[in-house]
C-alpha cells in the first residue's frame, strides 16, 4: 500500500491549484502537496537539494514561463528524476500532447474535471496506475 506519499503538482490557476491541493491533501496516502505554479519552478523545486525528490509529479499542460510538455521531456531525460512517476492533466485531450506524453514515458495523461467531486478521483486514479506497476 501507497502511504505518505509526496506529490508537486505544476499548475498556474490559483482556483484550480487550491482545490488539487486539497483533494490531495484529503486523500489519506497522500502526506505532502507541493505546489509550483509553472514548468520552471516544477524543474527549480526538482533541482534545489534542500527539497525531497517527490514519489509523484502532476503537470498541467498550459502554463506560461515554461509549459508542462517542456518542463517533462527535461525531467524524463534526467537520469535523477525520471523514475518519478509522472502525470499530465488538461482541460482537453488535445492528440499532439497526448502523443508526446506516451513518447515521453508519462503514466497517464487525466482530463481536468468541472465538478469538485470529479477532482477526488485524480488521486485515486494515480493511486491505481502507481499501485499497478
Amino acid at each position: 500500500m501507497l502511504n505518505n506519499l509526496h506529490i508537486v503538482i505544476a499548475e498556474d490557476d490559483s482556483d484550480d491549484a487550491d482545490v488539487m491541493q486539497e483533494t490531495f491533501n484529503k486523500n489519506p496516502n497522500f502526506g505532502k502537496v507541493s505546489l509550483v505554479s509553472n514548468g520552471e519552478e516544477l524543474l527549480n523545486y526538482l533541482k534545489n537539494t534542500s527539497n525531497p525528490i517527490p514519489d509523484v509529479i502532476l503537470t498541467d499542460i498550459n502554463m506560461p514561463i515554461l509549459d508542462g510538455i517542456e518542463a517533462l521531456q527535461r525531467i524524463l531525460n534526467d537520469t535523477d528524476l525520471k523514475t518519478i512517476p509522472c502525470f499530465v492533466y488538461s482541460t482537453s485531450i488535445n492528440p499532439a500532447y497526448k502523443e508526446k506524453c506516451d513518447v515521453l514515458g508519462v503514466k497517464a495523461y487525466l482530463i481536468k474535471p468541472y465538478s469538485f467531486e470529479a477532482f477526488e478521483e485524480i488521486p485515486k486514479n494515480i493511486l491505481t496506475i502507481i499501485e499497478q506497476e
